[in-house]
């Protein structure tokens, strides 16, 4: 690493730490009903937008018809962006006069964008015409980000209510949530990454010829508007096929700094809006340091994987796969940062990673989704760890597991032990049905050890709504669109019921005053263990798959042999 590469990450988490409390207090504001510098910009549209719906904005309700709610709303858009993939030949704008997506395909966009997930089994710029990519794809983007935080908002307030059954109100929640935080940060974005090079039209595809007198076809479209919510929603995905490493995507290096800081941004700052809205920032700070503590560690491990010298590659650094324009830096630190947070867009291609810079972007993903992970969703995945820890200390220590004044008893721990083990079910065992079956094994790049990092990569994504893939595996087949399609459903809707069912359930309880018998929550012991839980229950999980995939590889790479 050389002084600019060093540079680049102490500016990066600067401006993140220093961002955190700013937005994190201005969400607070939002999402209390308190005023906010947006809420005469936005305001009269929130108003029209419950006029138009019939929702009345007080109205809160229990958690089972706040999770219905939530349920039917995503099954809307899933029928939507589904039949518009379907019927693309028919539709407007679809200047390169793209066909009708195939069946499984459209099942598993439409999918992948309803769950947040944004896994794309296909090329964006030849599959999907710019109706679907901004009626559908797009509008996904926002009302999925905001799902995730409503869940978020109704959990929070189930921790910090007590005796009663009102969770809010989920229409609320995401109008707030669109209006108020993810359109004016998409907006802002947007004109940033315009002015950096970023293509916005509706031009149809553009025919040139190369130096060398060859004819190419090169894509234009609405790019800005869509790579703007795809990063502050940790959404994912791209515009184009190659992601965030197309210079139509990220053009320059500030535009790569920019999209990376907006891949965290939302998910940082939401543990300060936690700690306002649960009465204390320290507990804001506490699970932010938890979730730094554990993605500088992840850096620090690809890092060294990536700049360590090793005789099949000559000693030389490790390009390929990354962007030449950005470095392995940059390259590293975008992994690390989009598998940590649910985002799943990439500049540099993970199949190319060491496998060691691979394991870590996979176990970022296994452990939960929870490294700040997605909008919303990786806090609340994060709640689920801290019952968990909260309960496993309470045994250690022979006291009454509590969380911030909530007795966690038998119901929670059991919710939070399903909303763990159903993505890790999904994981394992599609992992290995799709080792052992010919539709499975047919969609390998790599053979031996890699090849069983790219299955399981997949799968890892898909149930952590992640939707980076390890781009060596080619998965627009009708095995691996339905099974992973599956997979995302199960990921995202397997952990949102349960985590609905303890806000309901916690929001029951009364509040029991702090004593000197209180396990703190909020220190660095507390922290140390709430680390260790993660990890531990990822390692056991998954550290004998891992061992099959990138572990091997790398020690059989260290002898010579690569695949």
């Amino acid at each position: 690493m050389t002084t600019q590469d060093i540079i680049q990450v102490i500016l990066f988490f600067s401006l993140l730490i220093g961002l955190t409390p700013v937005l994190g207090n201005y969400m607070y504001k939002v999402f209390t009903g308190n005023k906010h510098v947006m809420l005469p910009v936005f305001g009269w549209l929130e108003k029209l937008t419950y006029r138009f719906t019939g929702v009345n904005p007080d109205g809160e309700t229990n958690w089972k018809s706040y999770t219905f709610g939530l349920l039917i709303f995503n099954l809307t858009g899933f029928v939507f962006v589904f039949l518009i993939q379907l019927l693309q030949v028919f539709l407007p704008l679809n200047p390169a006069h793209l066909p009708n997506v195939s069946w499984h395909s459209a099942f598993n966009t439409a999918v992948s964008f309803t769950t947040n997930t944004n896994w794309q089994g296909y090329s964006g710029e030849t599959t999907l015409g710019y109706f679907v990519q901004m009626i559908g794809l797009t509008v996904q983007n926002f009302v999925s980000a905001a799902t995730g935080i409503a869940v978020l908002l109704a959990l929070i307030r189930g921790i910090s209510r007590k005796t009663t059954e009102k969770l809010g109100n989920f229409w609320t929640d995401l109008t707030r949530s669109i209006l108020y935080v993810l359109l004016p940060l998409s907006i802002l974005l947007s004109v940033i990454l315009v002015s950096q090079g970023v293509i916005q039209n509706f031009k149809p595809y553009e025919t040139i010829k190369t130096l060398q007198g060859a004819t190419q076809v090169i894509p234009m479209g609405p790019a800005a508007s869509q790579i703007a919510i795809k990063q502050l929603g940790t959404n994912g995905g791209g515009f184009f096929n190659t992601n965030s490493a197309h210079p139509f995507e990220n053009p320059t290096p500030f535009s790569n700094l920019i999209e990376m800081l907006a891949i965290l941004l939302i998910p940082s700052s939401l543990t300060y809006t936690y700690g306002k809205m649960v009465g204390s920032t320290r507990q804001g700070w506490a699970v932010f340091s938890a979730m730094f503590i554990l993605l500088i560690a992840g850096l620090v491990i690809s890092l060294y994987a990536e700049y360590s010298a090793n005789p099949i590659f000559r000693h030389l650094p490790r390009m390929e796969g990354k962007e030449t324009r950005f470095g392995i830096t940059n390259s590293i630190l975008w992994s690390t940062s989009t598998t940590a947070a649910s985002n799943g867009s990439v500049n540099a291609m993970h199949d190319s990673l060491s496998p060691l810079a691979g394991m870590v972007a996979m176990l970022n993903i296994m452990l939960g989704e929870v490294i700040f992970g997605g909008v919303g969703a990786g806090l609340y995945g994060m709640v689920i760890f801290i019952i968990l820890t909260v309960f496993i200390a309470g045994l250690m220590v022979g006291r009454t597991p509590e969380y911030l004044g909530k007795k966690i008893e038998a119901f929670e721990v059991q919710m939070a032990i399903i909303a763990v083990l159903v993505p890790n079910f999904v994981i394992l065992l599609f992992s290995a049905w799709a080792s052992v079956i010919n539709p499975g094994l047919s969609g390998l790049n790599n053979s031996g050890p890699h090849g069983f990092s790219e299955i399981l990569y997949a799968y890892s994504s898909a149930a952590g709504n992640n939707g980076s893939a390890f781009a060596g595996l080619n998965a627009n087949t009708l095995f691996y669109n339905v099974t992973l399609g599956i997979g995302m459903l199960l990921g995202r809707f397997g952990v949102i019921i349960p985590v609905m069912a303890i806000a309901g359930n916690m929001a029951g309880k009364k509040i029991t005053p702090l004593s000197a018998g209180t396990f703190r929550t909020d220190n660095g012991l507390f922290i140390s263990l709430l680390v260790g839980v993660i990890l531990i229950v990822g390692g056991l999980t998954h550290f004998p798959a891992l061992s099959l995939g990138p572990i091997v590889e790398h020690l059989l790479m260290n002898g010579g042999i690569t695949f």
